[in-house]
């Protein structure tokens, strides 16, 4: 039995941050992910996008603000079970709970906080009829290492964020985009969508609007493709196509247990981000709440509230007096927290 202060499910960015701000009340944490490595989605679909949200990073690539959170939450020595999925919760008759992996692999705290972004996920799919005939051989639905894409001339269907940036991204490095959406309103960041607008009248992308993709072909990998747009169809030939229509969330256990749920999200109270089941918080792109923005930076703020109120749960009788990181240090932190594990 793994026992710590509190259990946090999922390693992504959100629950990473918990890690260091619970440090700073010198609190323990253990992480539990079904991904072997740290850093959630970041690491595992596109480590080498570019974020450009984070406060004091104008752009930072997702894999190095992982390696970054990892250095930040370093000094208050989180525990890792990678590699398994939680699967169950169970309340203790004292109030405490414990998270079982699928593996077996049991952890006991006062305290869980929920981190799994948008737990277990796909890629949403276009309906084409010998679409399976081409996935991994032209038809990609992540860009993990965009390095070997780099040059390329290809097709990238959808209208958020993710298909604008990567269209970009590749018009920016040599390629030659054909950037696909069904409509003439983008949902992406204004910023994006000048960008997008200027390369394609500095001829290095085409935008095709009111448009699909429908028809695919080639022998034994994707050759070229057809796209509709209005009454008129447009043959490409073209060896990649990205379409990026988002990813299709499941919640999976965590819809077993016991919390409320709305639209394959936890319901949370905003005060501190707290479920329905005292004691175990919902944090980042797995929760909801009237107004939520599915942003890492929004993920941040709530974990920072929700360990004010675990601090609350794990030491009922202490006052805790918030120091700043400016005039302590982390130094001065991990420093206490280390004398509060020894005397425990």
């Amino acid at each position: 039995m793994i026992k710590t202060d509190i259990i946090i499910i999922g390693a992504g960015p959100v629950g990473l941050f918990a890690v260091f701000e619970a440090g700073l009340m010198k609190l323990r944490c253990h992480l539990i992910d079904a991904i072997p490595q740290p850093g959630g989605q970041l690491t595992e679909i596109y480590p080498k996008k570019p974020i450009y949200d984070i406060p004091g990073y104008p752009t930072v690539l997702a894999g190095e603000l992982v390696d970054n959170l990892m250095e930040q939450a370093a000094p208050f020595k989180p525990g890792f079970t990678l590699g398994e999925r939680a699967d169950s919760i169970e309340k203790q008759a004292d109030g405490t709970f414990v998270v079982t992996t699928n593996k077996g692999t049991q952890h006991h705290a006062p305290v869980v906080m929920i981190a799994g972004g948008l737990g277990s996920f796909e890629p949403r799919k276009p309906l084409i009829e010998n679409l399976a005939d081409y996935e991994d051989k032209g038809v990609q639905y992540i860009v993990k290492d965009p390095d070997q894409f780099e040059g390329k001339d290809m097709v990238i269907s959808g209208g958020g964020d993710s298909a604008l940036d990567w269209a970009i991204y590749f018009a920016q490095r040599g390629s030659f985009v054909h950037l696909v959406h069904r409509s003439d309103r983008y949902r992406a960041h204004k910023d994006s969508i000048a960008q997008a607008h200027e390369l394609a009248a500095a001829g290095k992308m085409k935008l095709h609007t009111f448009a699909e993709v429908k028809e695919l072909s080639g022998n034994g990998k994707l050759e070229s493709l057809s796209i509709h747009q209005n009454e008129e169809t447009i043959n490409v030939a073209t060896e990649l196509w990205f379409p990026l229509f988002g990813l299709s969330p499941k919640l999976g256990p965590i819809g077993d247990w016991g919390l409320e749920i709305d639209k394959n999200a936890i319901v949370v109270d905003t005060f501190d981000y707290q479920t329905n089941r005292p004691g175990i918080f919902a944090i980042g792109d797995v929760n909801t709440y009237p107004g939520k923005l599915k942003l890492i930076l929004c993920g941040f703020h709530e974990a920072t509230l929700a360990v004010q109120t675990a601090y609350k749960i794990i030491y009922p009788d202490k006052k805790f007096t918030l120091k700043y990181t400016t005039v302590q240090g982390i130094q001065g932190f991990e420093e206490e927290q280390t004398k509060s594990t020894i005397k425990s």
